[in-house]
């Protein structure tokens, strides 16, 4: 029986903790993914309010109320004005300041090591090394993604440089977790150089494996988060950061297999590679253009169409667009898919988000393992701002940094229609052989314009 407030808190911390496991569970299926996260913000209100009316929080309720109003009120703000485009950005930021948090336990913990076990001042430790590398490599992952870093930076030997400055950092946390009383000087030093350590880890990824890195952090955040909760005692905070950790490992393990590497070279060697021998695209001269007519004529009198998406649509916010072309093609009796690589946009998911917030129902979406073997059955492959996830030399180019990639077999379908705004190259910087391909056709412009004009010229077929 519940006779006392701890009891009220541990009930409060168990609910939280069902609601999160429901509510994950919800966000498996795009039908069910906006009642799992209303289930798990449900979660986390309760676990806030068990935590502010907790015995040992005595103090500073005021500043509890004003952090949260401050934080929660921005993020409600930005959350409702960010363009579904954005959304990558803004899910990397989100997920370095979960770290960030972390760090900032671990640090108050350091600080006050009388207080504490050894065991728990090594853990302590643990979340806030962790906590502070994803909350540097998030930052430089969205400056990536913002093209405020627009490049690659190697570093010779920059296995060994991992490993040389990993040991430093190790070595101060022993001697933090060890300790009988604070350093601040060491402690700073310590937080710094795990700092350091997350922008040298996030310098050298190239930029077509971005995805998988904020998988990678989005994991360690919720490893960070679980070890701090267990310094605190706090069974939500484990329970919520071993869910993440969890989902965050499996998604990178789906996301690596998507990319066919192993996460051991992703982590180690693969992210990053200098390859030698890419040409500078250029392609203009090389490429069969056609006009907005022409294409949605063969689209119009196709059978069977499937749309691949990337992030070009998403920059143009020509998704819906793209659904109402879907429609108008569907009243002529076209079947039309649309094809979703597992790395395609700026993070895990970003097109099924794009697609999901313009209507499309979920049914019309196939991924890559299901739709490459459909393609010789297709008419038409309409290409709206893709390039790297149909770059055909991912197959054959050894030099690409894209090889051994598995990419959509658009080539096997009757015709392609590439919606492409200029003559640059995709997000890997390399050419792509699909665009000089025979069976390719190129419409030039930006994606929103184009798929309006395929809208238009459809029309006036009637």
């Amino acid at each position: 029986m519940i006779q006392t407030a701890p009891d009220l808190i541990n009930l409060a911390y168990f609910i939280s903790a069902l609601l999160f496991i429901t509510g994950l569970r919800k966000m498996s299926s795009p039908k069910t993914a906006r009642s799992g996260i209303w289930l798990a913000g449900g979660g986390m209100i309760i676990a806030v309010v068990a935590t502010f009316l907790h015995p040992q929080v005595v103090s500073n309720h005021l500043l509890i109320l004003i952090a949260i109003a401050i934080g929660g009120g921005f993020a409600f703000f930005q959350a409702r004005s960010v363009a579904i485009s954005n959304m990558p950005e803004m899910t990397a930021i989100y997920n370095g300041l979960g770290g960030a948090a972390a760090a900032g336990i671990a640090i108050i913990v350091l600080l006050r090591v009388s207080e504490h076990t050894v065991s728990a001042k090594a853990v302590a430790v643990l979340g806030g090394m962790i906590g502070s590398i994803t909350f540097a490599g998030s930052i430089m992952a969205w400056a990536k993604l913002k093209r405020i870093i627009a490049k690659r930076h190697q570093f010779v030997n920059r296995q060994v440089l991992y490993v040389a400055l990993g040991s430093v950092v190790l070595m101060l946390g022993l001697l933090l977790a060890t300790s009988t009383s604070s350093h601040p000087m060491l402690l700073l030093v310590f937080f710094v150089l795990s700092l350091v350590f997350g922008v040298i880890m996030t310098l050298p990824i190239a930029a077509a494996d971005l995805p998988v890195l904020i998988s990678i952090y989005n994991a360690m955040t919720g490893l960070a988060v679980a070890f701090e909760g267990y310094v605190l005692a706090n069974p939500a905070m484990i329970v919520a950061g071993m869910l993440v950790c969890a989902a965050g490992v499996l998604l990178t393990r789906l996301m690596a297999n998507a990319v066919n590497r192993s996460l051991s070279e992703i982590m180690y060697s693969g992210f990053g590679i200098s390859h030698s021998g890419i040409a500078e695209p250029n392609t203009r001269n090389s490429i069969n253009e056609i006009d907005p007519f022409d294409s949605a004529t063969s689209m119009a009198y196709a059978e069977r169409v499937v749309i691949v998406p990337g992030y070009g649509m998403a920059s143009a916010q020509a998704q819906h667009k793209v659904q109402e072309l879907t429609q108008l093609l569907e009243e002529r009796g076209v079947g039309v898919r649309f094809a979703i690589h597992p790395v395609a946009g700026r993070m895990p998911g970003h097109m099924n988000v794009v697609l999901a917030e313009a209507g499309v129902p979920y049914e019309k979406i196939a991924d890559l393992s299901e739709i490459n073997p459909e393609f010789s059955k297709v008419d038409v492959v309409l290409v709206i701002g893709a390039n790297d996830i149909v770059n055909l030399g991912a197959r054959t180019d050894t030099n690409s940094p894209l090889h051994g990639m598995p990419v959509l077999d658009v080539d096997n379908a009757g015709s392609v229609i590439v919606l492409k705004r200029g003559d640059g190259a995709g997000y890997a910087g390399v050419d792509n052989p699909l665009l000089q391909h025979p069976k390719t056709r190129v419409l030039l412009g930006d994606a929103k314009r184009s798929v309006q004009d395929l809208i238009t010229a459809i029309k006036s077929l009637d």
